[in-house]
């Protein structure tokens, strides 16, 4: 397990932006073609958000940072591609329903996670498009997932299809998933992770025990030099993603953080 903090040299991210009504975006949408277009037929990805250098041999694929600025930051410090196809064929999750603290409200995360966000039919989006990238001439390829996209980059590293993977306010992540990894991982959960203290349901998050569970078996595979893991425990689920409120200090400072450390992780994954 890596536990070095990354120094100013390595990985200083660019500022950023705090009002994100205001953020504009660095990359641009283009058109995606699967690499299996027969298979992906009925409901193919048709656009992605595409940020970073392109002629680096490095590419990071993100399960979804809906503002873009998490994974332009990425793009900047790590010096790669980023790549962020549109997985939910513009049918995301509405963000009323979280956290799921009422009947309907788990109903409805029951209903995204049966259609859209079924996680073996967005597994083979992602190796589809880790494929793309492959057969693209991309030397090194990563997957970074923010909740239920953590649970799905998490698949993709078992299936051996990335160098590296990293995880933020992860949902659904199992004990089991760290004996069966197959490249470098970094791991970052939030205070809700620990469900039982924050007396949210089963349904979405991730017990501490399991993530305690994974975090020891992960740190028991060759490449565990490479790993890192951090607790964010003054941080709600999503604080680095869809539901950071960037107008508050500790939100901006640990904001900040978790882009700095993964953009190291990545840097020195993939070197």
């Amino acid at each position: 397990m890596s536990s070095d903090a990354p120094s100013k040299a390595c990985c200083t991210i660019p500022p950023v932006v705090t009002d994100t009504d205001s953020y504009k975006a660095k990359g641009s949408y283009i058109s995606f073609e699967h690499a299996d277009k027969e298979k992906f037929a009925k409901d193919p990805i048709t656009r992605a958000y595409v940020t970073g250098p392109t002629d680096t041999g490095k590419t990071i694929i993100v399960i979804f940072d809906i503002f873009g600025q998490g994974a332009d930051i990425i793009a900047e410090t790590v010096k790669a591609k980023v790549i962020m196809p549109d997985f939910f064929r513009d049918e995301p999750m509405d963000l009323k329903y979280y956290p799921p603290t009422t009947d309907e409200a788990k109903q409805k995360i029951g209903e995204f996670f049966r259609t859209k966000g079924n996680f073996d039919d967005r597994l083979a989006d992602l190796l589809d498009v880790a494929q793309v990238e492959r057969n693209n001439g991309v030397a090194k390829v990563a997957a970074v997932g923010y909740c239920f996209g953590a649970k799905v980059t998490t698949l993709g590293n078992i299936k051996g299809a990335f160098d590296a993977t990293a995880a933020i306010h992860p949902a659904f992540l199992a004990g089991s998933d760290g004996e069966n990894i197959q490249a470098p991982i970094a791991v970052f959960p939030s205070k809700d992770e620990n469900v039982e203290e924050a007396g949210l349901d089963r349904v979405v998050l991730t017990r501490w025990k399991d993530y305690n569970k994974f975090v020891e078996a992960a740190n028991k595979k060759p490449f565990a030099s490479k790993n890192m893991f951090k607790r964010y425990e003054t941080q709600i689920h999503g604080w680095a993603a869809a539901r950071a409120d960037l107008s508050d200090p500790e939100n901006l400072k640990q904001y900040e953080d978790v882009y700095t450390q993964v953009s190291h992780f990545l840097k020195n994954a993939l070197a």
